[in-house]
């Protein structure tokens, strides 16, 4: 009798042991993290799928709020104050709340980052809330999918696509003050930044004349750098300095080709081909 009892209980050990097995998640959690303005974006979410079911307006019904994926609470974390939406939002982590609508879209941004998706949401608790439109997307996306598009310094658009809608929403930040005022501590220092001072200076509509001051200041420190050679020849464009910028182009494919990188030769020889 003992040992039909041990060969049982064996066996619902070994019933018991296949039966934890491990599946793909049905709806995959997916963290994503953008480099933006002077920090990042980071976002994770869980992502269902179609699998032929309609979506908007009816498994995700109209007028009523969504967790904007599934499982969890979706997680936005800035790394700067932005602008979203045209709303002003601090630096921090919230969640991502929905209320899709045919027409109209309402965007909230909620303080309940460890909710369980609706489960634990607190209306007083949300930072900000807007309204945006939709757009019909040309070919449909299967698996919902959250995504910063059109990365720029100080601009991106956080898009939500699924089924065949896409929502838009901008994101904007400010950080030249925060730079300028970098810039004004180093230019203090015995260790000045010139090269980089010089490329925002000449990237960003600041003082060209001042640029090229820098980038002068930069040779000094470092008279082999053919990409410094050519950041001031770019910069005296934009000054209409054709003639110098055509000897600062010069100098640079002569050390370019001097240590062997081609990349710059061609951008020179481009370069002066256009002064002509």
């Amino acid at each position: 009798m003992k040992k039909v009892l041990l060969i049982a209980f064996l066996f619902s050990c070994s019933t018991f042991a296949i039966a934890q097995i491990k599946t793909p998640a049905p709806s995959p959690t997916q963290t994503i993290k953008q480099d933006f303005a002077l920090s990042s974006i980071e976002i994770t979410y869980s992502r269902p799928v179609v699998k032929g079911r309609k979506i908007f307006g009816d498994l995700v019904p109209y007028g009523k709020m969504w967790r904007t994926g599934a499982n969890g609470a979706t997680r936005i974390k800035f790394g700067d104050d932005v602008v979203i939406g045209g709303k002003p939002m601090k630096a921090g982590e919230y969640a991502l709340y929905t209320i899709p609508g045919e027409s109209e879209w309402e965007i909230i941004f909620n303080k309940g980052v460890t909710n369980g998706g609706l489960t634990g949401y607190k209306p007083e608790e949300d930072v900000i809330k807007f309204k945006v439109k939709p757009e019909i997307l040309k070919a449909p996306v299967e698996s919902f999918t959250i995504e910063l598009a059109d990365v720029k310094p100080m601009s991106t658009d956080l898009q939500l696509r699924w089924e065949n809608t896409l929502v838009n929403i901008p994101i904007t930040t400010e950080f030249d003050s925060k730079i300028m005022a970098q810039i004004d501590d180093a230019m203090n220092k015995d260790s000045k930044p010139y090269y980089q001072a010089a490329m925002y200076y000449s990237e960003n509509g600041k003082d060209l004349n001042q640029a090229v001051k820098w980038f002068d200041k930069a040779i000094e420190q470092n008279p082999k750098g053919y990409w410094i050679y050519h950041q001031k020849a770019n910069a005296l464009v934009k000054l209409g300095k054709k003639s110098e910028a055509k000897v600062a182009a010069q100098k640079s494919m002569v050390l370019a080709r001097e240590q062997k990188n081609d990349d710059y030769v061609t951008l020179n020889e481009k370069l002066i081909a256009g002064l002509n």
